[in-house]
């Protein structure tokens, strides 16, 4: 215990220091400065001699004086588990490894899990205490459960509101408060019937969602998913460019001429980890992409008013590129100087000089040339026929 580091993040919950070990009560006892939120100070007893330094609001406020204490025996109080959707990172990627260590408790997730007889495996875990509610869109469904954490008990009036919002309105709702200590409570209700009041925190809420509108997992959403002024990859499109531009875990997209935002959107959903920039030079379709990113709660879209090639030297390098307007010589040959190799290139060219364009370049850099034709049923008099749409030249190669 001499050679400890000055700062300790102890695991808390709302049984206080009765859900402690001998261990970390120790710890807790030594300390020369106790940290937190109020009302996990609140929690403990008034014989411990450690100063107080109760946690400002917003969080980011208390970093700094935070880490000043450097050099003190410092715990800092963290709700269950500090690096379960918790404050535990957020404090120590500012630090050094041999500053700090971690001794965590059950997670408010485990405890919501184990309350309800959900399998945590299987659920869907989200800290919505300080992210946009639309977060939850691509995760709602039939059959699929989430728990989220709350910023405080009115969040979950929201949340129900919102539900109701976005065609999930019978989804089924339990608020859990105050969860393992003697002040918890767990109450159900319906999302278009939510009647709860006098929520505590710190709160959960569980969601089943209710047959809805749920988003498609493979790619190719429907064109009436995103807002659009007719300048959108239409869908069976979009199903062959994302598959041509093949994400894999951790890769950037650069999406130049983005237009409605689609491929980038579409990119984005496929995992959590992947990144992308969406370059546009038109304001207005630039405010659509945002918005359907909004909406669509994929939010991390890096959306850019400008036009390429200006703009790339200042982005991170991708590992796939996607042109589907404004496709020139002279962008293509700035793209073969700045890109390195492994990168992607996927090109849609609609116009006879686009379609030359992506010939003469296939020709010298090589890669695979497909053409898409399609039709749909259209009325022809009192009968139907196809209607062709124009074709579309797909050039996709690795650098």
């Amino acid at each position: 215990m001499d050679n400890a580091p000055w700062l300790t993040i102890l695991g808390w919950g709302e049984d206080g220091p009765d859900g402690l070990t001998a261990t970390s009560a120790k710890i807790l006892q030594d300390a020369e400065i106790i940290a937190g939120a109020t009302r996990h100070l609140d929690l403990l007893p008034p014989d411990y001699n450690a100063t107080r330094f109760c946690w400002p609001v917003p969080f980011a406020a208390g970093l700094a004086p935070f880490l000043a204490l450097r050099g003190k025996k410092v715990v800092l109080l963290a709700s269950g588990h500090p690096f379960w959707f918790g404050a535990g990172t957020s404090i120590t990627q500012h630090l050094q490894p041999e500053e700090w260590r971690a001794l965590p408790g059950l997670s408010s997730f485990s405890l919501a899990a184990a309350a309800l007889g959900w399998p945590l495996e299987t659920t869907h875990c989200m800290g919505l205490h300080a992210a946009p509610l639309e977060r939850l869109r691509p995760h709602l469904g039939v059959n699929k459960r989430l728990l989220i954490t709350l910023k405080d008990g009115a969040m979950a009036q929201t949340v129900a509101q919102y539900l109701c919002a976005v065609g999930f309105d019978r989804s089924e709702l339990t608020v859990l408060e105050r969860l393992g200590g003697p002040h918890q409570k767990i109450r159900s209700t319906r999302a278009d019937r939510f009647n709860l009041e006098k929520i505590e925190h710190p709160a959960l809420l569980a969601i089943t969602p209710s047959d809805g509108p749920a988003l498609p997992l493979a790619n190719g959403w429907p064109d009436s998913v995103f807002s659009h002024d007719g300048q959108i990859t239409k869908r069976p499109i979009r199903a062959l460019t994302l598959s041509a531009l093949c994400p894999k875990p951790g890769d950037v997209l650069w999406d130049l001429g983005g237009g409605s935002g689609s491929i980038s959107l579409e990119w984005l959903a496929s995992d959590t980890t992947l990144t992308a920039f969406c370059i546009e030079q038109n304001p207005d379709r630039v405010s659509r992409i945002k918005k359907n990113a909004q909406e669509l709660g994929l939010d991390r879209l890096h959306v850019i008013q400008a036009q390429a090639p200006e703009t790339l030297h200042d982005l991170p390098l991708p590992n796939a590129v996607f042109i589907g307007g404004g496709i020139s010589d002279a962008l293509l040959h700035t793209l073969w100087h700045i890109l390195p190799a492994d990168t992607r290139l996927v090109c849609n060219g609609v116009t006879l000089e686009a379609e030359a364009l992506l010939i003469n370049w296939q020709s010298e850099k090589g890669g695979e040339l497909l053409r898409i034709e399609l039709s749909h049923m259209a009325p022809l008099g009192s009968k139907r026929g196809w209607k062709a749409n124009f074709p579309i030249l797909q050039w996709s190669c690795t650098l």
